[in-house]
């Protein structure tokens, strides 16, 4: 059973830079590819960034492409989510959840694993 919990969402304007992290607790951080989800009321939950076990492959949605970047840092079991450019398209709860499968940069969210409980990030314009 893993267990992960983010933090460093927050209010931010327009133009700024927020960097998220997931900690990871519980289980073999190494062995699982994360993700980076998002979420607005009424919409479902969008992968944004995905990362495999060791960090060489990553994943991003084009929504997000160029401005955020996805890391982890196995050691302190612990993933991040550096965002810049922020708008307030970006506006969402943010999730990391993690896939058993350590290729997994892409999955659809009902396939992965854990989940944390999500933090906010409101881009004020």
């Amino acid at each position: 059973q893993v267990q992960l919990v983010e933090s460093g969402g927050g209010l931010v304007q327009a133009g700024g830079s927020l960097r998220l992290s997931c900690a990871a607790s519980g289980g073999t951080f190494s062995s699982y590819s994360m993700g980076w989800f998002r979420q607005t009321p009424g919409a479902e939950r969008e992968l944004i960034a995905g990362i495999a076990w060791s960090g060489l492959m990553t994943y991003y949605s084009d929504s997000v492409k160029g401005r955020f970047t996805i890391s982890r840092d196995n050691a302190k079991n612990t993933l991040y989510l550096q965002m810049s450019s922020l708008n307030p398209e970006d506006t969402a709860v943010y999730y990391c959840a993690a896939h058993r499968h350590p290729y997994a940069t892409s999955r659809p969210s009902s396939e992965y694993d854990y989940w944390g409980q999500g933090t906010q990030v409101t881009v004020s314009s």
